[in-house]
């Protein structure tokens, strides 16, 4: 079993900054992947950015060259640098989790959600 307790959320204007971090503990193994999705009421959960245990990453379009994603490995935690952000990002972000071994792969682990508001 894994717990993920994200932080970090809040309301900020457009073009402004904003850092969410996630940290996980319990059962996890050296080769997993954890990152951040988002969903806006009314719309589908989106991945936004995903950082592998060995340095590849992942991005959704929309936020390349905005976000940058890292991770600590010594606490296991993922943080997510928003810069330059814009009203459509407003969302519920979630830290997600999945192990890429043992007995427990391809299981999902979601944080409980944070709430990030960009006014115009």
């Amino acid at each position: 079993q894994v717990q993920l307790v994200e932080s970090g959320g809040g309301l900020v204007q457009a073009g402004g900054s904003l850092v969410l971090s996630c940290s996980a503990s319990g059962s996890i193994v050296d080769r997993n992947v954890m990152g951040w999705y988002r969903q806006a009421p009314g719309k589908q959960r989106e991945l936004v950015a995903v950082k592998f245990s060995y340095g590849g990453t992942n991005y959704v379009d929309s936020v390349k060259g905005r976000f940058t994603i890292s991770r600590d490995g010594v606490d296991n935690t993922v943080y997510l640098q928003m810069n330059s952000l814009k009203p459509e990002d407003t969302a519920v972000y979630y830290c997600n989790y999945r192990a890429l071994t043992g007995r427990d792969v391809g299981r999902d682990y979601w944080g409980q959600g944070t709430q990030v508001t960009v006014s115009s």
